[in-house]
């Protein structure tokens, strides 16, 4: 593990624009797949910001909810974290919201969980700076990054189930 430490904040990426409408479905909404792109973008963003390197692909989209639809017009905020770093991957946290002038609050619509890896000039691992949490969101998201990095790893067979120490914390 590289041993220089940082903080979310000091990767922490926000993106705010318009849903025209070349990017809505015909119910005049936001399609999907615009927004999993401006997640992936801004994602990535933040990975290169933490490994401190331009090279960082995504490895996996771990989980998207698509809990409210966003309409045509509409001012899309997304902000995005890491949440944890292992050795040569970081796992990046998405918020995104409607940001409504009119009665100026911001209504929360999804959230998604990405993980990427930072690489070298091969495209082989290389390592990256520790992360330490600094609010109560922050410890959270941090200690359920490894939960889900132990179900991954469990269900892709590259763990034993009676290794995942923090999985065990859960059911037993």
């Amino acid at each position: 593990m590289n041993s220089k430490i940082k903080t979310p904040s000091d990767s922490v990426a926000e993106l705010t624009n318009l849903v025209l409408p070349s990017e809505t479905n015909m119910l005049n909404n936001m399609f999907g797949g615009e927004l999993l792109a401006r997640m992936d973008r801004i994602s990535s963003i933040v990975a290169r910001r933490h490994a401190e390197s331009y090279q960082v692909v995504t490895a996996s989209v771990n989980h998207v909810s698509f809990n409210t639809p966003i309409p045509l017009g509409s001012i899309v905020k997304l902000q995005a974290k890491v949440t944890r770093a292992f050795s040569s991957s970081m796992e990046i946290y998405v918020d995104v919201w409607i940001d409504d002038p009119i009665k100026q609050e911001l209504i929360k619509t999804n959230n998604g969980i990405y993980t990427f890896v930072a690489v070298d000039e091969n495209n082989q691992p290389v390592l990256v700076p520790q992360l330490e949490p600094e609010t109560e969101e922050e410890h959270e998201r941090y200690d359920a990054a490894l939960r889900r990095k132990q179900l991954s790893l469990i269900l892709a067979g590259k763990m034993n189930p009676k290794d995942a120490n923090e999985l065990k914390a859960i059911f037993f």
